[in-house]
């Protein structure tokens, strides 16, 4: 009978590292549901769900050396990958939708001279400018350089001189309070 202390995610882990193929089939069946349902509460998207899923296991097992037994569990560990992935895809979305706006107001300034539209747009920009002014001085600045100066977030810290951690949060931060102070769901 085969003791079951070698069907363990972090032994398991240990022997794929060592490039072992079937231990990691067995991790992946052993961790497959929970790492998805984490990413499927992140992204609340099905499809991009099991993207992120099989990134993330990818992921371990291209960096399973990394994984130090000392510093926690291999379901923890794992779990984290698949978090930063699916936080990641939900960014790079947002940025993605917020370029987007832009070009799209962009264009729709550009050909459109409505009286009435105009009107209801610089309206718009200064209930936008008023809410920017109710954040703090970092979150505002972390803002107007990632959505109005179209600077990614190693940019943004690099220009500020705060760590892409901190440059990030500001910026998530700020944008929550900004919806909240807009109104948008």
């Amino acid at each position: 009978m085969e003791d079951d202390s070698v069907r363990t995610p972090d032994a398991l882990m240990q022997q794929v590292a060592l490039g072992e193929e079937s231990a990691f089939e067995l991790l992946y069946d052993a961790m497959a549901s929970r790492v998805f349902g984490l990413v499927l509460r992140v992204l609340r998207d099905r499809a991009q769900s099991e993207e992120v899923t099989q990134e993330a296991f990818v992921e371990a097992w291209q960096q399973a050396r990394r994984f130090d037994p000392a510093r926690g569990t291999a379901a923890s560990w794992l779990l984290t990958i698949a978090h930063r992935r699916a936080v990641d895809r939900v960014r790079s979305s947002q940025a993605s939708q917020a370029r987007d706006l832009r070009i799209g107001i962009k264009d729709f300034e550009d050909s459109y001279d409505d009286v009435e539209e105009n009107a209801i747009l610089q309206d718009e920009a200064q209930r936008v400018s008023q809410a920017l002014q109710r954040l703090t001085v970092p979150q505002r600045e972390a803002i107007h350089l990632a959505y109005f100066g179209g600077y990614t977030h190693l940019e943004v810290a690099e220009m500020l001189k705060i760590p892409v951690g901190t440059a990030k949060t500001r910026i998530r931060d700020g944008m929550s309070k900004l919806r909240d102070l807009m109104g948008v769901a």
